[in-house]
């Protein structure tokens, strides 16, 4: 049964599990200047997190691609030939950097036993469409062409991410099957997938929290250039609107039900699944987005990071 959409920040926030309850969840940003949000997002949004112990990070350049660099994670004594994973990191399209991503990609390369890559893509406003997802997919041709001499076996690749990163996974999937690249597994999430729900959610005059409408639209205007929900021709712009997803990789999506993503997420996932894609779909009551990061020790979230290991470490093992 569908949820009520909130139409006040009251009702989000009775909406959310207590667990997941953050402070900053207490003013609302309806009313915050765009430019000056995402100039205080900067400040404290990229900021470095720290390797996990075993694993070695080193700043790469992608060959071929001057104002492209990606973070490598080596952990100690993986298999080469091995499996890898490229992890696209969160931030709306508009924040975020690799380096903000090395606990959670060092975590993956010891888990995993894995080569993990994570290129620091370019954002927008400054950088729009294309320049993401196109750097995205440099990356794994990166990956592909250099396979030998990063130790990866080209046959045993997953592409992950989460949030604006999940939507960026999408589309490197879509656009490696439309190139004829194979791939093990797409790991969605909570992605940013359609910015279509920014029209659907202004006419519900929904409200949300942790990510908001207003913080939507702004950074889909920011990415594409224009208004959230204007014509789009750009094949991998906007990976909700692709309208034929037969053929793609294997799917593991996961995503909060009072997320704003909730509804785009659920219906990648069918779309998925009625093309005969192999989908899993995994939805967490109470949960909004970017829930993980405020209770990483519930045992939701725990059991929730499990079956995300688990699926990929199952999409990276050797096939006869």
């Amino acid at each position: 049964m569908p949820h009520p959409v909130p139409t006040t920040f009251e009702e989000a926030l009775a909406a959310v599990d207590p667990a997941f309850m953050a402070p900053f969840f207490d003013v609302p940003d309806a009313d915050l200047d765009p430019v000056l949000a995402l100039r205080m997002a900067r400040e404290t949004g990229s900021a470095k997190t720290e390797v996990r112990a075993g694993v070695r990070a080193e700043r790469r350049a992608v060959p071929g691609h001057p104002q492209l660099t990606a973070m490598v994670y080596e952990p100690d004594g993986r298999e080469r030939p091995g499996g890898a994973l490229l992890w696209l990191f969160g931030g709306g399209l508009i924040i975020g950097s690799a380096e903000h991503s090395n606990d959670i990609a060092s975590a993956f390369a010891v888990d995993l036993g894995a080569l993990v890559v994570v290129p620091d893509y370019r954002l927008a406003p400054e950088h729009p469409c294309p320049a993401a997802p196109d750097d995205c997919f440099a990356a794994l041709q990166w990956m592909l062409t250099h396979a030998d001499e990063l130790g990866i076996d080209p046959e045993r690749i997953v592409v992950g991410g989460e949030s604006a990163g999940g939507g960026l996974a999408a589309t490197v999937a879509q656009r490696a099957h439309d190139t004829g690249v194979g791939l093990r597994l797409q790991v969605l999430v909570a992605p940013m997938l359609d910015d279509r729900t920014v029209v659907r959610a202004e006419a519900e005059g929904r409200v949300s929290v942790a990510w908001t409408v207003p913080a939507n639209r702004f950074a889909w205007t920011s990415y594409l250039g224009h208004a959230p929900g204007e014509p789009e021709e750009r094949p991998y712009a906007v990976p909700g609107r692709r309208a034929d997803l037969g053929g793609l990789a294997p799917a593991w999506i996961s995503v909060g039900e009072i997320d704003l993503f909730h509804q785009e997420s659920v219906d990648y996932a069918r779309r998925l699944d009625e093309a005969g894609v192999k989908c899993e779909l995994t939805t967490v009551p109470g949960a909004h987005h970017a829930f993980e990061l405020v209770a990483p020790e519930h045992p939701v979230v725990r059991a929730l990071r499990r079956a995300r290991l688990e699926a990929m470490r199952e999409a990276l093992r050797p096939r006869d």
